[in-house]
């Protein structure tokens, strides 16, 4: 999934984990990262990413229990919390969020749950529509 998300060179993906949280490993806190950051443990605390080309990769053995704000993610383990993504987030079969999601792209696989609102996230910048003949129209 890493090579066909982020098409602007602003918006790329970081496709190398520069950390891991390894499966024997609990941390209560919150946990604030920039690059590629993969949980095979278990965090209860928020995490958020510094930099908008961060990755976060939550494989099936790993468990958050707190409010994620990462732009780009890919679950494949547990989430009890709301998740903000304004990049891709991608849940695969074992993934199991119990909170809202808001996102601007999403792919979700056979399998995976999610407890909560998906609430989509349009691009800030949406093209206005010009009429011809110079007047803008009104669109409600």
């Amino acid at each position: 999934m890493l090579d066909r998300i982020g098409k602007k060179s602003n918006d790329k993906a970081c496709n190398t984990i520069d950390t891991l949280i390894g499966e024997q490993t609990e941390l209560k806190g919150d946990v604030s990262f920039s690059g590629g950051l993969r949980i095979d443990g278990k965090i209860q605390g928020n995490v958020t990413a510094q930099a908008e080309g961060s990755t976060l990769i939550l494989s099936e053995r790993g468990h958050i229990t707190g409010n994620v704000q990462v732009p780009h993610l890919i679950i494949n383990g547990t989430i009890k919390g709301n998740v903000r993504s304004n990049g891709c987030v991608e849940l695969q079969a074992k993934a199991e969020v119990t909170g809202d999601m808001v996102y601007k792209n999403l792919e979700m696989a056979l399998g995976a749950t999610v407890n909560g609102n998906l609430v989509h996230e349009a691009d800030k910048e949406a093209p206005r529509l010009k009429a011809i003949g110079g007047a803008d129209p009104v669109i409600s």
